[in-house]
């Protein structure tokens, strides 16, 4: 028990360190960087709310690593935007969103507290949680559209939808791990203004058809077409979100979803 209690404590402790470490990112030149910077942003957001939901009910000292891995990966990516020299989006704007960040940073330790202390999770203080990601991630998608728009640069459709359905993917992934573990989770996971699962499923539809538009060949046919066979295998839960369905297998494969998404975008950007 004590090895284990050790164990968690230095895992809080990196993630006390690195989320408050000094900015040491490269200052980007360019939109693009600044753009892929954004996108890292939000989705490693979305992955450590994911974490945390299955952290709230079960304590588990490798989950609470995956909430800090998330969180440290969103940190350098904030820090990248704000070293970035691109100037696509001004410096209030940028230091708005670094507000939200800390701010969503604080809950988020305190909650991890709250779980860490009690054994159990404070129903306000998750609701206050995923208030402040929900507004944050908005925030980050509307400067993403305004970054683009200032960037100047021709931006590639199919890039930029495989970069939709990451973000989406990451907040239904993110919002089922909200309802699968705990009663209350329309209390604390925006349901009543967010879209219903079954309807952004529809959209992540779009998004993927858009990504195989252009007869895609080679590398990224094979990637795609194993991120379509992921994608039907956990379709049907998401749109019909009440049933009972194994969650690990819901989150593993939406995991792999994104990540198959990330490839094909580094390809298509490689090959553009």
């Amino acid at each position: 028990m004590t090895g284990i209690r050790t164990r968690f404590t230095s895992v809080i402790s990196a993630f006390l360190f690195l989320t408050l470490a000094t900015f040491g990112a490269r200052a980007q030149e360019t939109g693009g960087e600044f753009l892929a910077d954004l996108h890292d942003f939000r989705i490693n957001n979305y992955f450590a709310v994911d974490a945390f939901y299955s952290f709230s009910a079960t304590g588990d000292t490798e989950t609470l690593n995956r909430i800090v891995v998330a969180i440290n990966k969103a940190n350098d990516a904030m820090n990248s935007v704000i070293a970035s020299t691109s100037g696509v989006l001004s410096a209030d704007q940028i230091e708005g969103l670094n507000q939200s960040f800390d701010k969503y940073k604080d809950l988020m330790r305190s909650n991890i507290n709250e779980v860490r202390d009690r054994g159990y999770p404070d129903l306000r203080l998750m609701a206050d949680l995923a208030d402040t990601a929900s507004t944050m991630n908005a925030t980050a998608t509307e400067l993403y559209s305004v970054a683009q728009q200032n960037s100047g640069a021709k931006a590639d459709d199919r890039v930029e939808s495989a970069r939709s359905a990451s973000v989406l993917m990451a907040q239904m992934m993110a919002r089922y791990a909200a309802r699968t573990h705990s009663s209350v989770s329309q209390t604390f996971q925006g349901a009543t203004t967010e879209i219903p699962l079954d309807e952004q499923a529809e959209a992540f539809d779009q998004y993927l058809k858009n990504v195989n538009s252009g007869s895609p060949t080679g590398e990224l046919k094979e990637i795609l077409s194993d991120v379509s066979s992921k994608w039907q295998f956990i379709r049907s839960s998401y749109v019909n979100y009440n049933d009972n369905n194994v969650s690990f297998i819901i989150d593993r494969y939406s995991k792999g979803i994104i990540a198959g998404l990330t490839s094909a975008i580094e390809l298509m950007n490689s090959s553009s």
